[in-house]
């Protein structure tokens, strides 16, 4: 098993999850983050953190996508070992439904 980012996280970015991973398998990309699933010692201690509730065991119904693409960004974006600034308006996305088309493919600083 294996835990991965997924949609809650766009346009919110909160990082609250980076800095209590051990294995700093986090990758940053413009208005999304990513877990290495290859990374990712599975210990569970990220998901709690989320406040947008984006992470999620890769054992959930319908999530191979996220796996996925987790794994595809974490191969081109900046890894991150502390937590940044989230977006600008990541409160106002929180919670919203149908983000996937924002998701930016861009790299985001690395920090």
């Amino acid at each position: 098993m294996t835990y991965v980012v997924t949609e809650n996280c766009i346009k919110c970015k909160f990082m609250d999850c980076v800095e209590v991973c051990p294995v700093d398998c986090f990758y940053e990309g413009e208005n999304f983050l990513v877990i290495n699933p290859d990374e990712c010692i599975d210990c569970g201690v990220c998901e709690p953190e989320c406040p947008a509730e984006a992470i999620l065991p890769d054992t959930e119904a319908g999530i191979e996508e996220w796996v996925e693409i987790n794994r595809s960004f974490s191969e081109q974006w900046p890894n991150i070992t502390r937590k940044g600034e989230p977006m600008p308006d990541s409160e106002e996305w929180k919670g919203k439904p149908d983000k996937r088309q924002h998701l930016s493919k861009n790299p985001g600083k690395g920090t």
